[in-house]
């Protein structure tokens, strides 16, 4: 029996990416296809592989957090050592997220702050031409 293949047109299709976010991940070494003169084959491993690059991203993981998640999964071990390095992970992204978040809010709060003070002063000002 042979095994599934997809050629980079399919794979772009069924994960709604481009071929050069494809070869992008190639670059990265987060997939490896194989090669027929010009033509990538692509494999189960690396669909497996790019969907969980894709899904690392949508995280907002960077690069080298999803080539670690990725390179985890495909060692050699249990899978209790591989949750708690993910759990791990995620908690560290979570905390850098959360304090993203304050700052942001914080922000916000200063930007609210001044449009309400640049409106009491035009008020201000048309009261004075009045």
């Amino acid at each position: 029996m042979t095994q599934r293949t997809w050629s980079i047109s399919e794979l772009a299709q069924e994960f709604n990416i481009t071929p050069r976010t494809l070869r992008f991940y190639e670059d990265h070494g987060i997939i490896n296809p194989r090669r027929e003169g010009q033509k990538r084959i692509y494999t189960q491993k690396d669909k497996t592989r790019l969907k969980l690059a894709l899904r690392g991203k949508r995280l907002g993981f960077q690069l080298a957090d999803i080539s670690s998640l990725i390179d985890m999964y495909d060692g050699p071990g249990s899978t209790a050592p591989q949750l708690k390095q993910y759990i791990a992970m995620l908690n560290r992204h979570k905390e850098q997220l959360e304090s993203q978040k304050r700052d942001l809010e914080a922000i916000l709060q200063e930007i609210h702050n001044q449009e309400e003070h640049c409106i009491g002063l035009l008020k201000k000002h048309e009261q004075n031409q009045s």
